[in-house]
């Protein structure tokens, strides 16, 4: 259900989990330079919205989740991960805390995400509600519209690097905070929570924006290097992804999987890492996420990694992330499946780290949480 006023007739539904969303409107570029002006408003509705109350919500959240939750502030924006035994990211948690409330994002797997939390209860008290028929989540750069019915606002702290975290990422290397070269740097992503019943009122044009599709969200996401939830898989480890610098912390308490993330951390590398694509549009098709990344090794073509997401970029033309072997050659000409036969030429702009210097760690990596981490 989607409660947001917007020209219904000229709106292009998503497809699989976001058929409930626009995706566009018949011109996804200008969609996507009025966001980044901050003229738009960016259809999430596909969102599920759940609150957690009780007083044992936080500390309770703390010991089964990634992030350092017990003491969280109020009026503050984090987010966890829920990983496997072995360390693989299996739930994807944006988190604001209110002081009464704790509010919680999913964008894929929330029946799966209640179902672990519901599972993990035991004798707390905590009591997980699914509000996302009560509550909307909407898109924004920066403040939201004066008008817009707000009842919390999620602000992405991507890509700081927060305390007792660690970056992994090249542009990052040897710095204790995120580079302002990071792509990421130029943006502030921000999710509004509404009241449904109050969005129904709303005129975005008397705010002056306008709502835009969830592809226009997605493409900014993308120039961003901001990895989500659909960036994952289920080999998908926190290292990969460079999801460490928010979303975990080195020195908490026990969780499942930490042993995990600390081996690789102290001690190793990721079997994989995250690339930012540049795809060849003389074309004028797009891959899907889930297409193949392929290269030559030792004279023959191989597949040496995935898409994960991919847009057509209102400037920067077709765009993608993807995961790949970390053996790759960060100058490998790459080619991507197409539709069809076609195959699209690529080349990779590294996000996570090829190497590792062991006297130092990896690179950008914060090494005050090292020694507390040790």
């Amino acid at each position: 259900m989607n409660t947001l006023r917007f020209p219904r007739s000229s709106a292009v539904l998503g497809e699989g989990a976001h058929a409930s969303e626009v995706a566009h409107f018949g011109n996804p570029l200008l969609e996507q330079r009025r966001l980044s002006m901050r003229k738009a408003v960016a259809d999430l509705s596909a969102v599920r919205v759940l609150t957690l109350t009780g007083p044992d919500r936080l500390r309770w959240l703390d010991s089964i989740t990634t992030q350092k939750v017990a003491a969280l502030p109020a009026g503050t924006s984090t987010e966890t991960l829920v990983l496997s035994p072995t360390g693989h990211i299996e739930h994807w948690l944006r988190l604001y805390e209110d002081g009464e409330t704790l509010w919680a994002l999913v964008d894929r797997g929330a029946d799966e995400a209640i179902a672990f939390l519901e599972s993990m209860k035991f004798m707390m008290r905590v009591e997980i509600t699914d509000v996302s028929d009560r509550f909307q989540a909407v898109g924004v750069l920066g403040d939201p519209p004066a008008g817009l019915p707000t009842t919390v606002v999620w602000d992405d702290p991507w890509p700081r690097i927060g305390e007792g975290s660690a970056s992994y990422a090249l542009v990052d290397a040897g710095m204790p905070v995120a580079s302002p070269s990071h792509p990421g740097s130029e943006f502030d992503f921000r999710i509004v929570v509404a009241d449904r019943a109050v969005l129904a009122d709303w005129d975005p044009a008397a705010d002056g924006v306008e709502v835009v599709g969830r592809d226009a969200w997605e493409a900014l996401r993308i120039e961003a290097w901001r990895p989500g939830a659909t960036d994952t898989d289920h080999k998908s480890l926190v290292g990969e992804l460079d999801v460490l610098r928010t979303a975990v912390h080195l020195a908490k308490g026990c969780y499942r999987g930490q042993e995990a993330v600390a081996r690789v951390h102290n001690l190793g590398q990721t079997p994989r890492r995250l690339v930012f694509l540049h795809l060849d549009g003389s074309g004028h098709s797009l891959p899907e996420a889930g297409a193949a990344v392929r290269a030559e090794v030792r004279g023959a073509e191989r597949e040496v990694g995935t898409v994960t997401s991919v847009a057509l970029h209102h400037e920067l033309g077709p765009i993608a992330l993807a995961v790949v072997k970390r053996t790759l050659d960060p100058e490998a000409p790459l080619l991507v499946d197409g539709p069809g036969e076609e195959r699209i030429a690529a080349s990779a702009e590294t996000v996570v780290v090829t190497e590792r210097d062991n006297r130092t760690g990896i690179p950008g990596r914060n090494r005050e949480t090292d020694m507390r981490s040790r």
